[in-house]
Parts: C-alpha cells; sequence; structure tokens
C-alpha cells in the first residue's frame, strides 16, 4: 500500500509540476489545441475522400498529404534548433490554421476535392514541424529526468484527450452539419494553439556553447548531423524504428477505421469518429496508469509492451468483427498509445544532445509521417486485395513481432538511462549546477570523467593552472592552503571552480584524506555551462565569494 501510495503521490506531483510551470501550462495547452484540431482534421479529410473515390482514395490522400512534410521536415527541423523553439511552435500553428480554414472554405463552396487535398499537404507540412519543436522545447521546461518524463505522461494525457475530443467533435458535427463545419472548428483551434505559445518564460541554450559563425552552416550539413546523431547511437536509432512500426500500423488505422465502420459494423459516417474516440478513451485511461510510472527506469520496457499491444488488438478485431469488441479492443490500442508517448518520447529527450534534439524529432516526425502514409496505402491495398479482415490481422501481428523480438535491447536502454540518472543525481547535489535545465545538466553528466585517487594523493596544488572541475563521488577531500588545513569535503560536493571562473591559479591544495572517487569535467564544459545561464552564474559567484571570503590566498588580493 506505502508503494502505490508513493507513487500516486508521485504522478499527481507530475500534474502539479507542469501545472505551477506557467511556460510549461502554455506550452502543454498549445500542445492540446494543436492535437484536438489534427485529430478532428483527419476524420473531415478521410470522410471527403472516401465520398469521393471509396477506401482506396482514403490511402491515396494520407499518403500524398504526408510526403511534402516526409520530403521538408528533416530539413526545416535544423531552424528549431537555431533560436527560441516556441517561436517555430507559433508560426507553424498559425499556418496550420490558415490551411484548416482554406480547406473548409473550399469544402463549404464544393470546391474541387483536389484543392482540399493540397491544403491538407500544406498543412501537413506545418503539422510535421510541431512536434519536433514541442518536443525540443520540453526538456529546457524541465530540471530532472523525472520531471520531464512527467511533461511527457501530462502530455501524452492531453494527446489522448485530444484524440477522444477531435474525433468526437468531428463525429457531432458531422452528424449535424458536415465536413466543412468539422475543418472550420479544428482551423480555430489551431490558432489557439499558436496565441498559447506566446512569451513562454525559459533560459535557452547559451550561446557560448560555439562560436557564432561555426553555428550557422548549411542546412543539408545540420540534416546530416542529426542523422549521425541517430545513427550513432543504437538504442536511440532501435527506439526511433519500433516508432515507425507503430505509426505505420497507425496509418492503417486509418484507413481500417472508415472502412471498418462502414462495411464491417454497418455503423455510418459518424462510426469513424466513434471508434477513434474510443482510441482516445483508452488513451486517457491509459495515461492516468503512465503517470504512475514516471520515477521508474523501466521507460524502455512499458515503451516495448505499448508498441505490442499497440497492434494485437487491431489483429483481433478482425477475428471477433462486432461494434462491442473493436470499441474496446481500440481501448486497448489508446492505452498502448499512452505508455509509448510517455516511455518514448521520454527516451528520445533523454538520448538525444540538446544541441541537435529538434533534428532528431524532425527525423522521428519524417519516419511517422511517411509510415502513417505507407501504412494507409498498404491497408487500402490489402483491403482491396484480401478483405478486411485479413488485413486487419497481417497489419495487426507487425508491431507485437518487433516488440518482442527488440526486447533486451529495449532493457539494455533502461540501465543506461539508469546510469545517467545517478551521474546527474550526483550533479544536483552541488547547489551551482542544480538550476541548471535538463538537457545541459544531462550533457554535463555525459561528459564526466571518473578519478580514483589514493589517501594522501594531491588532486592539484596550490598555484597550479586550472584546467578541470571535481564532484567528489565517495571519500573525503581535504583543502589546504599556505600549508593550513580550511575545510574537508564529502561526497556530493564539488571544489576547483575558482581557478576556472575568476581564471586564476588552484588558490588551494586539494588532498584525499582517504581513497576517493571522483567526476572531472573538463574546463570549458564547466564553464560554458554555469555561466551561460544567469541562474547558475549567480550561484557559482555566491559560491566563489563565500570560498573566498573565508580564505585567500597570501599574496592575492584579485
Amino acid at each position: 500500500m506505502t508503494r502505490r501510495t508513493g507513487r500516486l503521490r508521485e504522478a499527481l506531483g507530475a500534474f502539479a509540476a507542469n501545472w505551477r510551470n506557467v511556460s510549461l501550462r502554455r506550452a502543454q495547452l498549445s500542445f492540446f489545441a494543436a492535437w484536438a484540431a489534427e485529430c478532428a482534421f483527419t476524420v473531415a479529410l478521410s470522410i471527403v475522400a472516401y465520398d469521393a473515390g471509396g477506401a482506396l482514395a482514403v490511402g491515396i490522400v494520407g499518403l500524398v498529404t504526408v510526403l511534402p512534410s516526409a520530403v521538408l521536415t528533416p530539413l526545416l527541423a535544423p531552424l528549431a534548433d537555431r533560436g527560441r523553439r516556441e517561436r517555430v511552435l507559433f508560426i507553424v500553428s498559425a499556418a496550420r490554421g490558415a490551411a484548416m480554414g482554406i480547406a473548409a472554405l473550399i469544402v463549404a463552396l464544393s470546391g474541387p476535392v483536389f484543392a482540399v487535398y493540397a491544403v491538407a499537404a500544406a498543412s501537413s507540412v506545418a503539422a510535421s514541424l510541431f512536434r519536433p519543436a514541442h518536443s525540443a522545447l520540453l526538456p529546457g521546461l524541465c530540471r530532472t529526468g523525472n520531471e520531464l518524463a512527467g511533461a511527457n505522461v501530462v502530455r501524452g494525457m492531453l494527446d489522448s484527450l485530444a484524440s477522444l475530443i477531435g474525433p468526437l467533435v468531428a463525429a457531432v458535427l458531422l452528424a449535424l452539419v458536415d465536413s466543412s463545419a468539422v475543418l472550420a472548428v479544428a482551423a480555430g483551434s489551431a490558432f489557439c494553439a499558436a496565441l498559447l505559445v506566446t512569451r513562454l518564460k525559459y533560459e535557452s541554450a547559451p550561446s557560448g556553447h560555439a562560436p557564432r559563425a561555426a553555428r550557422v552552416p548549411s542546412l543539408m550539413t545540420e540534416v546530416v548531423e542529426g542523422i549521425r546523431a541517430v545513427t550513432d547511437n543504437r538504442g536511440l536509432l532501435l527506439i526511433l524504428l519500433l516508432v515507425a512500426a507503430q505509426t505505420f500500423t497507425r496509418g492503417a488505422l486509418t484507413v481500417f477505421s472508415v472502412v471498418v465502420a462502414i462495411e464491417l459494423l454497418d455503423m455510418g459516417d459518424s462510426g469513424a469518429g466513434a471508434l477513434m474516440s474510443a482510441l482516445g478513451v483508452g488513451a486517457v485511461c491509459g495515461s492516468l496508469a503512465a503517470s504512475m510510472l514516471v520515477s521508474t527506469w523501466r521507460l524502455g520496457a512499458w515503451f516495448a509492451i505499448g508498441v505490442a499491444v499497440w497492434g494485437a488488438p487491431i489483429a483481433l478485431i478482425g477475428v471477433f468483427p462486432q461494434q462491442t469488441p473493436a470499441l474496446l479492443l481500440l481501448a486497448a490500442v489508446g492505452v498502448a498509445n499512452a505508455l509509448i508517448d510517455a516511455g518514448g518520447f521520454t527516451l528520445v529527450g533523454r538520448l538525444t544532445p540538446d544541441a541537435v534534439m529538434a533534428r532528431v524529432f524532425g527525423l522521428l516526425e519524417t519516419l511517422v509521417a511517411v509510415s502513417i502514409g505507407v501504412g494507409s496505402l498498404v491497408a487500402s491495398a490489402l483491403i482491396e486485395g484480401f478483405g478486411i479482415r485479413p488485413a486487419l490481422i497481417i497489419v495487426g501481428l507487425l508491431c507485437p513481432v518487433l516488440a518482442v523480438a527488440s526486447w533486451w535491447r529495449i532493457r539494455r536502454i533502461d540501465r543506461t538511462v539508469q546510469d545517467l540518472d545517478e551521474e546527474l543525481g550526483l550533479l544536483k547535489r552541488v547547489p551551482m549546477l542544480d538550476p541548471l535545465p535538463l538537457p545541459v545538466i544531462e550533457m554535463l553528466a555525459r561528459g564526466l570523467e571518473p578519478v580514483d585517487v589514493d589517501a594522501g594523493a594531491t588532486v592539484f596544488a596550490q598555484g597550479e593552472v586550472g584546467d578541470r572541475y571535481y564532484v567528489i563521488e565517495s571519500g573525503e577531500i581535504d583543502v589546504i592552503g599556505d600549508g593550513r588545513h580550511i575545510t574537508t569535503l564529502g561526497p556530493g560536493e564539488g571544489f576547483g571552480e575558482i581557478a576556472l571562473l575568476r581564471r586564476t591559479p588552484r588558490t588551494a591544495t586539494a588532498r584525499a584524506r582517504t581513497a576517493t572517487r571522483l567526476r572531472a569535467l573538463t574546463a570549458d564544459r564547466f564553464t560554458t555551462s554555469v555561466l551561460g545561464f544567469s541562474s547558475s552564474a549567480v550561484v557559482a559567484e555566491e559560491d566563489v565569494d563565500e570560498r573566498l571570503g573565508r580564505y585567500r590566498p597570501a599574496g592575492r588580493h584579485d
């Protein structure tokens, strides 16, 4: 009972932290408005395509509308790594609102259906840029891995609510009015998403991480850097490939939902919205369960389970083609979707350096866009060739098979994140490092070098040039100045910052009192991070003043 109560308290804490942080709250609500618009827009577009050309048209439109975004997203995503990411969110949300509004007008005036498809393709380009920028923004608004996991859980719940409310609103409007009304409401929601991200307050990465001239290479060069960040990290590559398999199934589901509702279950046009709403209900319930996993180091395992469960229920719909089982099975898919959001996006954010974060998420969105398009086309071809029930079974088995095959590699990723969390926890014990945003302190954690010092050995001597900052993992360090003992430092304390921050020789000698395990940071990495953020720079200055107030080397007055 105590363990469950603790998990519940941590889950509630994740939601409370998102609400108290004004910028994080506005960013999350913007995501909800944007995704609700996208879900309603997808339902309306599917109905427009089905009325114009049947199931095959739905599949073709699904592919055609994502091709432009698949090509342009990796080329445009580097722009979100160059400046403040909320500006990208504002621009793309406003562009999506305009595109959806134009589509609503064309449908209302009975204009050419191909014009609707063209506008939908333009909207998909903007939509594909929203997630990379938003996903790259979230770590900068968080300070710990658990806080980031909590933010992704909250976003997953909002995603689930949007997946429920968007199709539900679409179903009601389709029953009462027509597709143009759905498109108009979606446009309004997209404009709300744009307004919500204005005036976000957070500290972006310091320009001091690299010379200005070196930070403006060609877009293609930056794209290649993003690709290398993925291909050089096998764990990250595996996560992206599993997401691609899941979104392939999701693309197939956009076709299946229409055909199953109309042809297999006799639910009519609004039945497609009802089926997708069932998925949203399950996703909301799944998000509540996922919130209990925020503090665990097994997010990879839950992610793999989510991938498996995303496909299995779809196969079972082909076995049990009745309304009630279909609704329940799609609710199970929604639960799996919540696990994927909590585990997958958090792991990508934890495994990716901040400097290429938006590019990696851009590549992810490209995989998502291509996979959804290919999935919708393959689903249409399977329906035409084998019928709806065999198509459901064939596509539904893909994700479970891949999840089982990759299980042990996913568990190794969990252990890697656990090790990173332990090092991050050590750094967070140092007051001047604690205020740093999560991506920055994780960068420091990845750069830690182990240093073992025997009892009585000198780490550095007074008067030497400083080239490293040290944090004590275990053991004790005596600080000796001008031959007298000043203080003894223990685990979780750092030393060596004065020479680096004031650019002076070492002001004292550091000697191991016991066998000691240290973690070292290079001077450039330490100073760039600490001085690049006002919150940490203020604490660092106070720390230096306090230490020099206790002891100042003879003959030095600066």
